[in-house]
């Protein structure tokens, strides 16, 4: 921590000095591309609504389960403390009631608030700066149109120097420039509608890019893979190994819509909630540009990479009610708890019962040897409305310890990925903290 810290203070310096000539504010108000669940002949709360959606704004500003959508109050934990949402509904005294158009763009696009100070990148403003004008005052006329909540914001909890909002104008002049979408002329419409969905609306590159000591974006290892609040945002590269470029277009475009994807994975976490919050509302042909977009990812093998073994002998000589006999024998504590929790739904071939979400071969999630994602699903279960229907899996993070819960991470590991997990009950308490 002491070297993070020294790290952020030598870029604050840095940043002191380049601020003049890089923090330059790029006033244009730029031109979207088409897109087609939201053109700009629909109506501005319609189109509001779609954009909305789009950006995935309710999953950042409103407590999950209990709290009032838009009301803010969700905790992101980071290295440097905790950031609290707030509050953007139209409630004049703790909203954005007040707000003129003007500042309301000036925050969304480059993250100064309307007293003039600046906002933290947990905010998605470094990939909301390519929004047009007009798409940012529809999405404004929509939340403004929705029910107003009184409720004030929960402080941030940052040491210093973090708790310094001055200080992220030497921030923004390392890590973040002011500007908007320019279509690709040589490129498709599909393909730059796309790239507007995926780089500002969609901000994919916030969770699934890896970030620097001073938390901004390696925008050469774009899309690579990074871990966020305990949670693996997997490599969605072109690269086939590590990335999604083996997978199908059907593959990419039923994951995106339904949060499942047939020997891929399922959904669950962030990227479950991208998929219940936003991707799922996207029109079939905006998913297909999407899709088009994320083809065109140069490949990359991102860090810790993942090699997945579809055909995991333990499981692939499993049969639906009955594990290989010498299956990972060393761990009968994780085979004992898998066989008593979790092998009704998810069988022991890992073909899964009743629903394909809970099918396990060939899953990143069971091929991580760190098993991130396999222990925040046992600690936090899985809970999202696709559609009509409730994908769902029951927490049981307050029925077993840290022991308990490290050892069927590593069984899952080994059944389903035929590798040898390494979770130990610390990163399960750590996790738990998250």
């Amino acid at each position: 921590m002491k070297r993070f810290l020294s790290i952020i203070v030598l870029l604050l310096v840095i940043g002191a000095v380049a601020y003049v000539a890089l923090n330059r504010t790029d006033s244009s108000d730029g031109q979207a591309p088409a897109i087609v669940g939201a053109p700009a002949s629909a109506a501005v709360l319609a189109r509001g609504e779609y954009l909305t959606k789009a950006a995935d704004c309710i999953a950042c500003h409103t407590v999950p389960e209990t709290g009032r959508p838009f009301a803010g109050g969700v905790a992101f934990k980071l290295p440097f403390g905790t950031i609290y949402s707030t509050n953007i509904t139209a409630d004049e005294a703790t909203g954005i009631g007040s707000w003129s158009d003007d500042e309301f763009v000036r925050a969304v696009r480059e993250g100064v608030r309307k007293d003039g100070q600046k906002l933290y990148p947990a905010f998605p403003y470094t990939s909301y700066t390519q929004l047009s004008r007009s798409d940012v005052l529809a999405i404004k006329a929509y939340l403004f149109s929705l029910p107003k909540v009184a409720q004030a914001a929960t402080p941030n909890d940052l040491g210093f120097p973090f708790n310094q909002r001055w200080a992220m104008g030497f921030w923004n002049a390392a890590f973040f420039k002011s500007h908007r979408f320019v279509a690709d002329a040589s490129k498709s419409p599909q393909w730059n509608s796309g790239a507007y969905l995926a780089t500002a609306l969609g901000h994919c590159a916030e969770c699934h890019t890896p970030r620097n000591l001073g938390f901004g974006l390696e925008h050469s290892n774009e899309l690579a893979g990074y871990s966020l609040q305990g949670w693996r945002a997997y490599n969605i590269t072109s690269d086939t190994a590590h990335g999604i470029g083996a997978w199908s277009d059907s593959d990419i475009a039923s994951y995106l819509s339904t949060g499942h994807a047939d020997g891929r994975g399922s959904a669950a976490g962030p990227m479950g909630e991208a998929v219940a919050h936003s991707l799922q509302y996207l029109k079939p042909e905006d998913t297909a540009a999407l899709v088009t977009y994320l083809r065109s990812v140069p490949a990359r093998d991102g860090t810790d990479p993942i090699d997945i073994d579809h055909n995991a002998a333990p499981a692939a000589k499993s049969s639906d009610a009955a594990p290989l006999a010498d299956t990972d024998g060393a761990n009968q504590q994780g085979l004992k708890l898998f066989e008593s929790a979790c092998a009704s739904c998810h069988q022991w071939n890992g073909r899964g019962q009743q629903t394909p979400y809970a099918s396990l071969l060939g899953t990143r999630g069971v091929n991580d040897v760190s098993g991130a994602n396999v222990t925040q699903v046992i600690l936090q279960g899985v809970k999202m409305r696709i559609g009509q229907n409730d994908v769902y899996m029951p927490a049981f993070g307050s029925a077993y310890s840290d022991t308990e819960v490290a050892a069927l991470a590593n069984y899952v590991v080994a059944h389903f990925g035929d590798k040898k997990g390494t979770v130990t009950p610390k990163d399960v308490a750590d996790r738990r903290k998250l």
